[in-house]
């Protein structure tokens, strides 16, 4: 997959749904890809992720290109998360 195509299909998407591209983690040897988007007119939900995914799986076919792709969006780390869901559980 060559990163400038990905992009495009990224960015677009992205702005359809009133986003950005914060964070892209590229791994083109492993083929494992890391989006973060933004909205700065509001949070990003869910929908926003989905959106975005759907976008590239439609782009490029995971049968051929054998891709793994994370969209989320811009906030808080998994660990900040598990130690905010912990002290909820306390």
């Amino acid at each position: 997959m060559e990163k400038s195509e990905l992009v495009k299909v990224l960015e677009q998407a992205a702005a359809e749904r009133g986003c950005t591209v914060a964070e892209l983690d590229f791994n083109d040897d492993d083929n494992v890809f890391f989006v973060a988007i933004d909205k700065p007119s509001a949070d990003v939900d869910i929908a926003d992720c989905e959106y975005v995914h759907r976008a590239v799986l439609a782009a490029f076919d995971r049968n051929i290109e054998d891709y793994s792709l994370t969209v989320s969006s811009v906030g808080i780390s998994a660990e900040e998360a598990d130690e905010l869901l912990r002290t909820q559980d306390e």
